[in-house]
């Protein structure tokens, strides 16, 4: 499918004599949607956009992929502008919404504190990509619903994009905006119990019970969805580290000046933070300030960390950090407390192995043998990390135009998105959003997407204005 901007003839694409820059955005999540609409609005010179994903709709990646009409996105409306010029953007659209006024009339005259629907942000995020593309009379846009399976970079120093259907693309520039990584063509989102059960093997809990991978922000929706479908079994929240994303203020947390400098040492960091929290709580103030704060320094901080520490960070405080950073909003946290409290809903520490919609395999903490946890369904509601070996990544490490971050979470990226090797960039290659988690913390969140994208987009910009006085 091919969409172009407002009035353009058909015939300006393609055209004997007529050559624009090609751009590839490889998926079509938060991420790659948001790139798109950096481009729109800071790519100057005319441009072909191309959208690869092989699921046919814009998703919304993991994080909005089959939202629900009541999950609820855990940012306030404050920090979820796709523009970079207007922090009130999307509040702007939400005054403007009448359905959505009159529902939320209490909030008025400004929605920013309040916590709206993923679908209500998905919308947002839709219209202003087609507020976008009105404007510009010199772009066109095409979606395709493949898979792309290796990008390689040609002689010319073009990039060839090859989906399996058809002849490879040439574009000048490539985006991979493909969220926490791409699937493997024919893989199964839930993999099935391989090989025998362990022997040890025994029913810890009756059917109707129902098994929940994870316990992040994901998780919660997906309890919440269960009991408001009207099921009433067992539910099992099973966890390698046990930490429930926790509560944001009733009322917005601005981040606090923090007393001192934080230092540069990991152990010396959580020690800081510890002090710092317990001390804004004694003075009538509460942590998630001082996190607010801590979070507009963690990059620095990050890069200055020796591997080994971004390492034992990774190991032993990731899981709590997260559950800091990625919080609920407080009547959610409540009513998630009310269901651990009632026995109905249980929360477990463990490492679950194989699985399928019969049971999971356990190993509980301090154990080395596996238990087997039976369930009328298993749901895996974790984030799924980058997989390295899977195209298209596979083929850019092979042929050396990216390299792993130091923790293996991803490729190793700059805060403008450019892809690096070591301390170079690789020409015209860019990874927007969670495929840079590992250099870049805090690159899985809303506000963080929207600044690497833009950036990216203005070094795009700067290229393709090069490439248009030169063709």
């Amino acid at each position: 499918m091919t969409i172009h901007g407002s009035f353009l003839p058909l015939a300006r694409f393609g055209s004997d004599g007529v050559s624009v820059p090609r751009i590839a955005i490889v998926g079509r999540g938060f991420s790659g949607l948001m790139t798109a609409i950096a481009l729109l609005r800071r790519v100057r010179t005319p441009f072909e956009l191309q959208l690869f994903d092989p699921h046919p709709d814009i998703s919304g990646g993991q994080a909005l992929a089959g939202a629900q009409l009541g999950e609820i996105l855990n940012s306030r409306v404050r920090d979820l502008s796709v523009a970079d010029d207007d922090v009130d953007d999307f509040d702007t659209w939400l005054r403007g919404n009448a359905s959505f006024r009159n529902a939320v009339s209490a909030a008025i005259p400004g929605f920013r504190q309040i916590f709206v629907p993923k679908g209500m942000f998905s919308d947002y995020a839709y219209q202003r990509f087609s507020d976008a593309l009105a404007l510009r009379h010199d772009v066109s846009i095409r979606v395709r619903s493949e898979l792309v399976l290796s990008i390689a970079r040609r002689g010319d120093g073009r990039f060839a994009v090859a989906t399996g259907e058809g002849p490879a693309q040439t574009c000048d520039i490539v985006v991979l905006a493909t969220g926490y990584g791409t699937v493997r063509a024919g893989s199964s989102p839930q993999p099935e119990m391989s090989g025998a059960r362990p022997v040890r093997a025994r029913r810890l809990a009756p059917c109707p019970h129902i098994v929940l991978l994870g316990t992040g922000v994901r998780v919660v929706d997906r309890l919440f969805q269960l009991r408001d479908g009207g099921y009433a079994g067992r539910i099992t929240l099973l966890s390698a580290h046990g930490f429930l994303p926790r509560s944001h203020t009733r009322f917005a947390a601005d981040p606090m000046e923090l007393e001192g400098k934080i230092p540069h040492r990991l152990p010396e960091i959580v020690r800081f933070l510890r002090q710092a929290c317990r001390t804004a709580e004694e003075n009538g103030q509460n942590w998630q300030s001082v996190m607010n704060a801590f979070r507009k320094q963690a990059r620095s901080l990050w890069r200055d960390l020796p591997a080994a520490e971004k390492r034992r960070f990774n190991r032993h405080l990731r899981a709590i950090y997260d559950s800091h950073r990625n919080r609920l909003p407080e009547p959610h946290y409540l009513r998630l407390m009310r269901e651990l409290s009632t026995g109905g809903t249980v929360l477990r520490k463990g490492w679950a192995g194989s699985f399928s919609d019969d049971g999971v395999t356990v190993r509980w903490p301090g154990e080395a043998r596996e238990d087997f946890i039976a369930a009328s369904t298993v749901i895996d509601c974790r984030c799924a990390a980058p997989d390295l070996t899977a195209p298209p990544l596979s083929a850019l490490l092979q042929d050396g135009l990216a390299m792993p971050d130091e923790l293996g979470l991803g490729l190793l990226v700059n805060a403008h998105g450019e892809v690096l090797v070591g301390d170079q960039a690789t020409a015209n290659l860019y990874a927007v959003g969670p495929l840079g988690l590992g250099s870049l913390p805090d690159i899985d969140l809303v506000p963080e997407i929207v600044s690497q994208a833009y950036a990216a987009a203005g070094l795009v910009a700067r290229t393709c204005t090069a490439l248009a006085s030169t063709g």
